[in-house]
């Protein structure tokens, strides 16, 4: 599949969560504004401070009703621990399948080991991707702070 694009409905995903359950996109996110992150791994540090700074912009993102999502192809064990080392109060994802999820998104991969590369999306209330982030390495992704001052910046032109 080629790169969403503003407008595109964010296609309908399920995957199994830390803490038990499944997050289910984009119906977990409706009503509000979502963050989808998808990233390469727990291993990987741009992705460790990414996540921290999400959860470090808890307060702000709340405040604006962003609600955010985390996905890699992390095994549980390591998805669960990258959650306790950042304290992160948002749902993660496990386990993903990288093809499926590249399929459907668009997300660049890695062959060897296989994981999802970087890729965020930021959602509208209904779901509609109103901007996305596409990384085919280590850097490049979305910052907590830009998609507050972005979200304020579409709530204020509406």
């Amino acid at each position: 599949m080629p790169a969403l694009r503003n407008g595109d409905a964010f296609p309908a995903l399920t995957i199994d969560a830390v803490g038990g359950g499944t997050i289910s996109l984009p119906g977990d996110l409706a009503g509000s504004f979502g963050v989808v992150l998808i990233y390469r791994g727990s291993w990987c540090p741009y992705c460790n401070a990414q996540l921290a700074g999400f959860s470090r912009a808890a307060g702000a993102l709340a405040g604006l009703g962003i609600k955010v999502v985390a996905l890699s192809v992390d095994d549980k064990a390591a998805s669960a621990a990258l959650v306790a080392k950042h304290h992160l109060a948002f749902s993660v994802g496990y386990g993903a399948d990288a093809d499926k999820v590249a399929a459907a998104t668009g997300a660049y991969t890695n062959d060897s080991p296989h994981y999802l590369q970087s890729t965020g999306f930021v959602l509208d209330p209904s779901g509609k991707v109103i901007t996305a982030v596409y990384s085919s390495g280590a850097i490049g992704r979305l910052v907590a702070d830009d998609v507050v001052g972005f979200v304020r910046y579409v709530k204020s032109h509406k």
